[in-house]
């Protein structure tokens, strides 16, 4: 009798990395995965979820795999190590018994649980709940078990001057920071800190990196494999986020009415983008000569593809295009962008299409068009242009010579 094959990967839910165990129902093999760290059953996928952790994978090859042979083709370890990190940085920060929170009082600890559980309840991203209660730790650290009715902006201060500063962490910590003193606030309402006097510093502004039309083509003609030109084609051609691309299942895309809808997005929203006309022969190419079963783009035993293999494709393709800029995935989306303002879309479709909640986050790309810019003469042409036509009327002026005659 054949023995049952359990599929192992690593994919991404809910805004982390996780295991997920697929077969054949089996009564013994789902009484081993229940003793697995963070298992749950996930009806709509058929399959089960555990934490991300090398002592899962431990533990899977250890007993499950007496019982059942251990597909592990689809497995990404580097996600695996990635994911174990992240969870090792908050249990230093967050769990009882380790060295930061193990250095605060009980007060402070119960306080920190306080918030953690309001943000949960709340909904809040899990990366946002791990992030402010890091921070909080180290606030609630330095300011050495002072009473909640005692706290005052001066605290808040002090420990901008003695932590961020002296430790020249950027403006988006300090930023941070103040969204973890007001969530705090909420969660302790008899805290002394005042909350209307609490200012965020402003945002550093930053333009994103956007590749011409020309080395868009030059990036997709040099990336070879027909499934890797396929998802970075579909990255560029809808706009989305590399997040949105790995989720993408087949179902989502409407090749008659040329619409990809995109669920369970940032911020919780859905919307719909447009399909390319001249990307859907590649991807019936793709589809025809690849056969994925559910998602877009899938690993080479189903699943998800992992977003670090992306990033390794768009590498190689750009060094073999021979472009030098530092991009990623989401540079495609900002060049997306870009690109729509510059062929006259407005601003409002734009904002749509990208799903952005503000408009004043896709007017960024108003200062990196050219639509209107290219119209602009700079002075040094104009310098030289009425330099030839008084001198030598018929003769082209060279900057690169040594005089103009």
């Amino acid at each position: 009798m054949s023995m049952t094959t359990i599929r192992i990967s690593n994919i991404r839910a809910e805004g982390r990395t996780v295991l997920c165990l697929s077969f054949p129902r089996n009564q013994e093999i789902i009484e081993l995965v229940r003793e697995l760290e963070g298992r749950r059953w996930v009806p709509e996928h058929l399959c089960w979820h555990a934490t991300a952790s090398i002592s899962n994978l431990q533990y899977i090859d250890r007993y499950l795999g007496k019982v059942a042979l251990l597909d592990k083709s689809n497995l990404d370890y580097g996600a695996i190590e990635e994911a174990e990190a992240s969870v090792k940085a908050v249990a230093k920060r967050c769990s009882t018994g380790t060295s930061k929170f193990a250095g605060l009082s009980e007060d402070s600890k119960q306080q920190i649980r306080e918030m953690v559980a309001l943000m949960r309840g709340r909904r809040y991203a899990e990366s946002t709940v791990r992030t402010y209660g890091g921070i909080l730790i180290d606030f609630l650290l330095l300011i050495n078990a002072k009473p909640l009715v005692a706290l005052s902006n001066d605290d808040i201060e002090r420990f901008n001057q003695e932590f961020i500063l002296k430790r020249n962490y950027s403006i988006s910590f300090q930023r941070q920071f103040i969204g973890a003193i007001k969530m705090f606030c909420k969660a302790h309402p008899n805290c002394g800190i005042d909350v209307p006097q609490l200012v965020r510093p402003r945002k550093e502004f930053k333009l994103p990196l956007v590749l011409s039309k020309e080395e868009i083509l030059d990036l997709l003609r040099n990336t070879r494999n027909i499934k890797h030109r396929t998802a970075l084609a579909m990255i560029y051609a809808a706009g989305l986020r590399i997040s949105e691309l790995l989720t993408l299942e087949l179902c989502h895309i409407d090749i008659d009415r040329r619409q990809v809808r995109i669920i369970h997005s940032k911020g919780r929203k859905d919307r719909y983008v447009v399909l390319a006309r001249s990307f859907i022969l590649l991807l019936g190419n793709y589809l025809a000569t690849y056969s994925p079963q559910k998602y877009f783009v899938e690993g080479a035993s189903g699943g998800q593809y992992s977003a670090e293999s992306i990033r390794a494709v768009l590498r190689r393709s750009c060094e073999r295009a021979g472009i030098r800029k530092h991009v990623t995935p989401h540079t495609l989306r900002h060049s997306y962008a870009t690109h729509l303002l510059e062929s006259g879309v407005d601003l409002r479709y734009i904002q749509e299409l990208l799903g952005h909640a503000k408009p004043e986050t896709t007017m960024i790309y108003t200062h990196v068009s050219r639509k209107d810019l290219l119209d602009i003469k700079s002075p040094l042409d104009t310098v030289v242009d009425e330099f030839a036509n008084r001198d030598k009327p018929h003769q082209n002026i060279l900057l690169s010579r040594n005089d103009f005659r």
